[in-house]
């Protein structure tokens, strides 16, 4: 019998599959061809509704099914714990308004006429430390859960892995649209983790 942690397990990564797919420059290409000018603007937007609608199920899965606790973080630590999620939010907002929210959510491409911008490489603030804020933002904002159980751990190893995977993936995305700036970026700035891997040692 499948338990419950492999359930939301295997839901994850069908999730991943699915979103990495429609992510990629091949899925983009075909909805070009096959809608035109209106599947250029409108696919950022339409994925992003997709994403968020279709994670709601692998949510509810920890909620649904069978479960048990593994710990919970008592007072005076939890307050800790909370402070982290919310610094993880903060930081969240603050990568998402220097990549420009609007562009992000896929709304502004929708209403723009003139052709599409050259990719923008961002190297300033949060992205000075990391290369992908949003992503450890998520990270920490998960991890630091003040009650954990076996359906929870499960659902953020499964997020865990579907962030790091997606992030090497976009990267090699990035990389053919950049070319070298962006290589020299990902010499000396950490993906994930501000600090690690150490210079000299970064993918």
């Amino acid at each position: 019998m499948i338990t419950s942690p492999w359930i939301i397990l295997i839901a994850v990564a069908l999730y991943g599959l699915v979103h990495s797919w429609l992510a990629s420059l091949q899925a983009k290409a075909l909805a070009r061809r096959k809608l035109g000018a209106p599947a250029e603007r409108g696919y950022r937007l339409a994925y992003n509704l997709f994403a968020v609608i279709s994670l709601l199920p692998v949510l509810a899965l920890p909620v649904l099914l069978p479960d048990r606790r593994l710990y919970t973080i008592l007072y005076p630590w939890v307050l800790l714990t909370l402070a982290g999620q919310g610094l993880a939010v903060l930081a969240l907002l603050a990568a998402l308004r220097q990549t420009g929210v609007w562009s992000f959510m896929g709304v502004e491409q929708l209403f723009r006429t003139a052709p599409e911008d050259e990719p923008r490489l961002v190297v300033g603030g949060l992205y000075r430390w990391v290369r992908h804020p949003i992503y450890t933002a998520g990270l920490a904002f998960i991890w630091l859960l003040p009650v954990m159980t076996a359906n929870l751990l499960a659902l953020n190893i499964g997020l865990t892995a579907y962030i790091v995977i997606g992030a090497y993936f976009e990267e090699r995305k990035l990389l053919r649209e950049l070319g070298p700036p962006y290589a020299e970026y990902q010499r000396r700035t950490p993906m994930l983790v501000p600090g690690f891997p150490p210079k000299g040692r970064r993918s």
